[in-house]
């Protein structure tokens, strides 16, 4: 007898369940694919056991997707003043079924090694117009007809993408309510997984919260002043510590490991070793070309670069294999910032003046922690805001990071010579400025 539904093991979500129809979306090339290219780049050099792959990050996507969905449209849970963003009881399946694969797809054009080296795409292109092209591909477009009922590729696209990445398209409610279970800012099941999968895998325990409690207390809500605006997923009262920590999370996750500077440095010399020996050092956003190329085909040519010296990319290459990796000079520092706001360019162009600049490198990455507000359902005020109702949320800062890394062949004399000069150097270029 052919089983109609499957699960498969995972170490976040426990058990993901999928039915035969999904499972060839599942073995489908563009989705295999992801077996093959790292959740976070060269991370695993840095922390060993972070060497998960974009297809369970998927899997656990379209786990949560699902859940979200199951609890927002439940009778009891529909608020008086949305219940007219929902489809009719018939319509629900089919959405359901939407997301799910939406959820599931919604990584299939990332490059290898995820976010490492995604600036090396011709035309300021991005993966997620590469996953566009992909969800509307002959070969998933096959798939999505043979669905019961058949799936829309359009539908898929806009819940996988979201308004941000495709502003030309329209949405309506619930369409925008569905694509930001994925993608929102404040609960996208996108973010709930790689925060939860991340920590599990690097061994951290700063993207740990109680996503159980968070997903049953999601509601959809209206919002803005006088619940005027279009509705959108806010959270019962009781879910607003929850709520809380997940943004807590992020922020420790981005400040302790996702911006720690040997991860960071190593994309630096990845993305090197690709200018090198990539055509015209880009990606080609040739869909054919795409899909053959994975971390394997690239950690191969790195191994090869690096034993022979003649290759293209060998020092690079070198520096990746033999863990030579430039090692933290300077780090943007607070008090300097007061007496030159530009400390950390000067102190660039200084060093690298003095020790060569093929010796240096600089490292720039900001991330603004942005207004991340919802609705709030209380018990006795109705619906507040969250940053009215939360002491925590307005108050996490932005992320900067802009660091200065130097050749291990001449740290040592680099320290001394950087604690010997900094003060010199910062108020020599102020007073130039005053000048």
């Amino acid at each position: 007898m052919t089983k109609r539904f499957h699960e498969i093991r995972d170490p976040v979500a426990v058990f993901v369940k999928i039915d035969t129809a999904e499972r060839e979306v599942l073995n489908s090339v563009p989705v295999q694919r992801l077996r093959h290219i790292h959740q976070l780049a060269l991370t695993y050099l840095v922390y060993p056991g972070a060497t998960h792959r974009r297809f369970e990050h998927s899997l656990g996507v379209l786990h949560l997707a699902s859940r979200v969905f199951d609890v927002i449209t439940d009778e009891e849970n529909r608020h008086e003043g949305c219940r007219d963003i929902f489809p009719a009881t018939d319509e629900l399946r089919y959405w359901r079924r939407v997301l799910r694969m939406a959820a599931l797809c919604h990584d299939i054009g990332h490059l290898p090694f995820s976010h490492a080296a995604e600036e090396l795409l011709p035309d300021k292109k991005t993966h997620e117009d590469l996953t566009l092209v992909l969800i509307k591909s002959p070969e998933m477009e096959r798939l999505w007809n043979s669905l019961t009922p058949p799936l829309k590729s359009d539908h898929i696209a806009k819940l996988a993408l979201g308004p941000k990445e495709l502003p030309t398209a329209t949405f309506t409610s619930w369409e925008a309510i569905l694509a930001e279970i994925i993608t929102g800012n404040a609960f996208g099941v996108d973010r709930i997984d790689y925060l939860l999968r991340d920590s599990l895998h690097a061994g951290v325990a700063y993207g740990k919260f109680d996503h159980y409690r968070l997903i049953d207390t999601l509601r959809i809500l209206p919002s803005g002043e006088n619940h005027q605006s279009e509705p959108t997923l806010g959270v019962e009262a009781g879910g607003l510590h929850s709520a809380e920590a997940l943004i807590l999370a992020r922020h420790f996750m981005f400040t302790q490991l996702y911006c720690h500077p040997v991860r960071r440095i190593y994309d630096i010399h990845l993305k090197e070793f690709l200018l090198a020996t990539l055509p015209g050092g880009k990606y080609s956003t040739d869909i054919h070309s795409h899909l053959q190329i994975t971390d394997a085909e690239i950690t191969t040519e790195i191994r090869k670069a690096a034993a022979d010296e003649k290759n293209p990319g060998h020092l690079p290459a070198l520096t990746i294999c033999n863990r030579g990796h430039y090692r933290l000079l300077y780090e943007r520092n607070p008090d300097d910032i007061k007496v030159n706001l530009e400390s950390v360019k000067m102190i660039y162009e200084a060093v690298s003046a003095e020790f060569g600049a093929e010796t240096v490198r600089r490292d720039q990455y900001s991330k603004n922690a942005g207004i991340i507000d919802f609705p709030v359902l209380t018990s006795m005020n109705g619906i507040v805001s969250s940053w009215v109702l939360s002491e925590i949320i307005p108050t996490i800062p932005s992320i900067v990071v802009d660091s200065v890394f130097i050749s291990p062949m001449v740290k040592e004399k680099a320290v001394r010579w950087l604690a010997e000069n900094k003060k010199d150097i910062i108020q020599r270029m102020e007073e130039e400025e005053d000048q």
